[in-house]
């Protein structure tokens, strides 16, 4: 059975949108026996008249702060704070996976009321202490069930529009670019010099990068993941016979992953997390927020560039000090998605301690898919019925949509923004028939916010102020961002030139030096708007999922040329010759680049070149000298 019929035999087979998964129910069902337990524990010394402190503490097992009902006085202020703290503790455990601190909250604050307790506790206190649970409990209820409700109309309003719109989806989808033709334009190229620029800094240097927190959104990793993405797009679809400083900029962006700067936070995650104080190699247990976006990211680059370093024994090593590594490479960091992948009750596993983020999953079945592609393995074929199986259970809402994020402990869901323009693009790589579904719901309820714009031409018009997941702050450069990249993944021409011209009117468009940039956004938002400009219609799953063509890797290649006074808009090879489209990147003038991989002694035909014709060295390179004014074809073939 192909991946393709696997996914349509499990989207036949998928239980009704909204319906709690057994794993799911089960921990759900933990969850409430443990706190009905605690709550009759908390009971008992109020029923059996033990002393107050007993008492004190009891109710403060009912809910985080009801022991200070039992104080009494003043000290029932304390109830409200002890709550707001409570959920601050929410807050740390769901930022950073600090799977204590809504414990120590719940038990320090019972602690905390037995030790402030009087003579005598209340005879009001353990009602109050119950109403208050009571009350939590049911608006909780009330929200759940308004939530699907409203999700359950959604569905069947998606039920009426979804037929139409998948047929435009599969028509638009199926007419893919010609890969013989690709080239990128000066805008293209404009885009990816921002990329360029900080990739090609020393790997220690962080220019242009934000530097806020390590555990969530804004974190190094992603950014470096992204601005990855970005750059083995320009190679695999536009320039797969370059390497020069196309090639050292993705391997600078490994190189600065491996950097405890960048992966140090799993020290922190495994000590407060998994109360794991010894090991914290990154790649073992949970954090697909590492393995499966690395595994893209290293994998996509090797697909593009035809160089297969990274599966050599430790050549993805962590280093934490002078006697402390993690001794890594490709073939390790997928190891760690299949063995996390064969142990994980919900079928999905944890990006940080406890929580399960779908998005985060397709990024390793991504990475799996990668890793097929280069290794010619079949983890695919292998782990995604079960995944899929997994996501339709446990991780789809009473909307049909995936659910944001799941608590591995308790089984509740939390919300968490991603959308079906988020997921369909990843899903693209190894399950396209859904990913087109996705894409057909995603772009009929973005259309209501297309509009004309001042010039007249149809616009995107985000509502509020939005949220810079990069740097925290109000802005929509990624919500722009996300849907111009997924529009052209899909072939979505119209909705994607609304996104771009949104893009360009909301989130100050700036070309500064040839660079452009958007300066209402993060760098992380930046580089998945530089990601949306470069990608056509199936270039994100063909960068995972294909190489480019073999010559591309086996014959005659542009080697070196200087950034920024060269720009590379195109570089193809049959296995003969090279076909290359070259730009100025400063001013018009000759320049130097150098050819590799060309068959020793052969004499070869330029045009493009200030020299005609070259025999090739015994060691297949050779430099020529190029004059650059504007477009600048280059062609080399064997005479």
């Amino acid at each position: 059975m192909t991946v393709h019929d696997m996914g349509l035999a499990q989207a036949a087979t998928a239980p009704l949108p909204g319906a709690t998964g057994p794993v799911t129910a089960a921990r759900q069902r933990r969850t409430w026996l443990v706190y009905g337990a605690a709550v009759l524990a908390g009971l008992a010394p109020t029923l059996l008249d033990a002393a107050p402190q007993w008492q004190a503490a009891g109710l403060g097992l009912v809910l985080p702060g009801g022991g200070f009902l039992a104080v009494g006085g003043w000290a029932v202020l304390l109830l409200p704070l002890a709550l707001l703290v409570f959920i601050a503790s929410l807050v740390a455990w769901f930022w950073a996976g600090v799977v204590l601190a809504p414990l120590a909250v719940w038990l320090g604050a019972a602690w905390l009321a037995a030790a402030m307790a009087g003579d005598a506790a209340g005879a009001w206190a353990a009602p109050a202490a119950l109403a208050c649970a009571a009350g939590i409990g049911l608006a909780f209820r009330a929200s759940n069930q308004k939530q699907r409700a409203a999700g359950r109309a959604r569905l069947a309003a998606r039920a009426e529009f979804v037929p139409q719109s998948l047929a435009e989806v599969r028509q638009q989808a199926a007419a893919v670019p010609d890969a013989e033709a690709r080239e990128m334009t000066p805008e293209d190229l404009s885009a990816l010099r921002y990329l360029l620029d900080r990739a090609l800094q020393p790997v220690e240097e962080w220019g242009g990068f934000d530097i806020i927190d390590q555990f969530q959104p804004a974190a190094l990793r992603y950014q470096l993941n992204h601005m990855g993405f970005g750059l083995g797009i320009a190679q695999g679809a536009y320039a797969p016979a370059f390497s020069g400083y196309l090639g050292l900029a993705q391997r600078n962006l490994i190189d600065k992953y491996l950097l405890r700067k960048v992966w140090g936070y799993w020290v922190y995650e495994s000590c407060w997390g998994h109360l794991n104080f010894r090991n914290w190699d990154p790649a073992a247990r949970d954090n697909i927020m590492l393995t499966g976006w690395f595994g893209m990211h290293v994998g996509q680059y090797m697909l593009a560039s035809g160089d297969r370093r990274y599966l050599e024994p430790g050549s993805l090593t962590f280093r934490l000090d002078d006697r402390t590594q993690y001794v890594h490479d490709f073939n390790t960091i997928i190891g760690s998605v299949t063995s996390n992948y064969a142990t994980a009750e919900f079928g999905l596993y944890a990006c940080e301690p406890n929580w399960i983020y779908p998005i985060c999953n397709h990024y390793g079945m991504g990475a799996l898919a990668v890793a097929d592609a280069v290794c010619g393995t079949e983890n695919v074929q292998r782990y995604l019925p079960g995944w899929l199986a997994a996501l339709d259970t446990e991780f789809t809402d009473a909307a049909g949509s995936i659910m944001g994020l799941r608590s591995q402990h308790t089984g509740l869901p939390v919300p968490f923004p991603v959308g079906e323009a988020g997921y369909a693009p990843f899903e693209n790589i190894f399950v396209p028939d859904r990913a087109q579904k996705l894409w057909a719901i995603a772009r009929r309820e973005i259309a209501p916010l297309v509009h004309p714009g001042a010039d007249g031409r149809p616009r995107i018009t985000m509502p509020g102020r939005g949220l810079d997941t990069g740097n925290y702050r109000a802005g929509h450069t990624g919500a722009y961002a996300s849907i111009l990249f997924a529009a052209r993944e899909f072939g979505d021409t119209a909705l994607a030139e609304a996104a771009q011209a949104g893009l360009d009117a909301d989130c100050g468009r700036d070309v500064s030096e040839g660079v452009r940039r958007y300066t209402g956004g993060s760098n992380d938002t930046n580089s998945y708007a530089v990601l949306g400009q470069l990608v056509r219609t199936g270039d994100f799953r063909a960068g995972f999922s294909r190489a480019p063509a073999a010559g591309n890797h086996s014959g005659p290649h542009l080697a070196d040329a200087s950034y920024p006074e060269v720009l590379v808009a195109r570089a193809i090879s049959d296995g003969r010759g090279l076909e290359a489209v070259l730009y100025p990147g400063v001013r018009d003038g000759v320049q130097s680049i150098g050819l590799a991989r060309l068959q020793p002694g052969q004499r070869y035909k330029v045009a493009g070149a200030t020299t005609p014709e070259f025999t090739a060295s015994k060691d297949g390179n050779v430099r020529l000298d190029v004059l650059l004014q504007g477009r600048t074809p280059l062609s080399v073939t064997a005479a």
